[in-house]
C-alpha cells in the first residue's frame, strides 16, 4: 500500500461517514498559501446509488404529477415568474387536510432519470404509511418570460434569478413561497395549516433558500431538508451559524447532508477561503444548531457537490423529518398496519 493511500485510509478512519461535526472539521482546512489539493482520482459518488424506494415498484399506486403551472408577475421579484409542478398522491382525499412538502429547483427533483426521483419516493413511502398523505410542490427559481426554464444541465445560475432568490438572506423569497405559491396551492388542495406538518427543502443554493424560508417563517414551515447546502459566502450565507447562536431558538427540525469532496474553498491560486468551503460551512451549521439545541440530523459523506448522495438518501431524510406523524398503536386497528390504498373517486 502506497504512502498516499495509507494517508487517505487514515483520513477516512478519523472522519467516519456519520460523526460529530467538530471531529470531522479538525485539520480539514489547508494552511493559507498551501497549494490546491489534487482532485480525487476516483468518482467519489460511485457508490451513492438509488435504492428500491426511489424506483417505481410493482403494485404501488402512482400519484399524479400535475403541471407545469406558472406563477406570473411576482411581487417579491418584479418581472419574474415561477414554474411549478404538484405531486398529488393516489391516496389524497380532498375532504382531509394533507401535509405539505416544497422542493426548490423542482425540475431536478422530478427528473425521473435523475438522482432523486422524488415522485417515486413519495408514492412508495405514502403507500407503506412511512409518510403521511402529502401534497408536494416542485418549484423552479424565478425567471423573466424571455429566459429559459432551468434544466438538468443548467439549474439557472447563469440564466435565471436563482442566485438572488436562493442565496440572499432577506425575506423576499419567503414571500414568494408564502404569499404567492401557497395561495395558489391551497386554492386547489386541502392543506394543513399546522406548520409542523409542512416541510421545505432543496439542494445546494436551493437548500439554503429552503432554510431561509423556514428561518423567516417558522409560522408556516418547520421541517427543512438540506442537501449540500450553500451556506457559504455567495451572498453572505456563511453568516447563518452566528445568527443561529445569537437568535432565539426557532421551532425547526433540520436534516443536513454534506460531502467532504464538495467545493472546498481552495482557489485557482491555491489560497484557502473558509467562507467558500461548502463542507466546512455545513459543519459550522451543524455545530451552531447543535449548540442551540435544535432538532437536528446530519450525514457527512465523501460525495462531491450535487445530489448523488442526497438524492439516494431522500427516502430516509423524509422519514426522519416526519418520524412522529400520527400512528395508531391499537392492535385491533388492522387498517393502520395495511397498505394505504387509493381514495375512490
Amino acid at each position: 500500500m502506497t504512502k498516499t493511500l495509507l494517508l487517505q485510509v487514515a483520513a477516512l478512519v478519523l472522519c467516519p461517514l456519520v460523526g460529530p461535526p467538530i471531529v470531522c472539521a479538525q485539520g480539514a482546512a489547508p494552511a493559507p498559501g498551501a497549494p490546491a489539493p489534487a482532485p480525487p482520482a476516483r468518482d467519489m459518488n460511485a457508490y451513492y446509488t438509488l435504492g428500491p424506494d426511489s424506483l417505481e415498484r410493482d403494485g404501488v399506486p402512482r400519484g399524479e404529477l400535475r403541471g407545469p403551472f406558472v406563477l406570473r408577475d411576482s411581487k417579491a421579484y418584479p418581472g419574474t415568474q415561477h414554474t411549478y409542478w404538484v405531486h398529488v398522491p393516489a391516496q389524497y382525499d380532498p375532504a382531509v387536510d394533507a401535509d405539505l412538502m416544497i422542493f426548490q429547483d423542482g425540475q431536478a427533483f422530478i427528473d425521473m432519470n435523475g438522482s432523486a426521483r422524488a415522485p417515486n419516493v413519495l408514492d412508495n413511502l405514502i403507500y407503506r404509511r412511512e409518510l403521511p398523505v402529502m401534497i408536494t410542490v416542485f418549484i423552479n427559481p424565478g425567471r423573466t418570460p424571455e429566459q429559459p426554464e432551468p434544466n438538468a444541465s443548467e439549474w439557472g445560475d447563469r440564466t435565471t434569478n436563482r442566485p438572488t432568490e436562493y442565496n440572499e438572506l432577506d425575506d423576499r423569497y419567503a414571500r414568494v413561497i408564502v404569499d404567492e405559491l401557497l395561495p395558489a396551492i391551497t386554492k386547489d388542495y386541502r392543506i394543513t395549516t399546522d406548520p409542523s406538518r409542512r416541510g421545505i427543502g432543496g439542494t445546494s443554493s436551493g437548500a439554503i433558500a429552503a432554510f431561509t424560508v423556514a428561518w423567516h417563517r417558522p409560522d408556516q414551515f418547520r421541517k427543512v431538508l438540506s442537501i449540500v447546502g450553500s451556506y457559504t459566502n455567495i451572498r453572505g450565507g456563511d453568516a447563518y451559524p452566528d445568527l443561529i447562536r445569537k437568535s432565539e431558538k426557532k421551532p425547526l427540525r433540520i436534516f443536513l447532508n454534506g460531502g467532504r469532496n464538495d467545493n472546498r474553498g481552495v482557489g485557482r491560486d491555491g489560497q484557502y477561503n473558509e467562507r467558500r468551503d461548502w463542507f466546512r460551512q455545513n459543519v459550522r451549521m451543524a455545530e451552531a444548531l447543535t449548540e442551540k439545541g435544535y432538532d437536528l440530523n446530519y450525514i457527512w459523506g465523501i460525495n462531491t457537490h450535487g445530489q448523488r448522495m442526497g438524492g439516494a438518501m431522500l427516502p430516509e431524510m423524509l422519514r426522519w423529518l416526519w418520524r412522529d406523524h400520527p400512528v395508531s398503536t391499537d392492535p385491533m386497528n388492522t387498517m393502520e398496519r395495511s397498505f394505504r390504498e387509493p381514495v375512490k373517486r
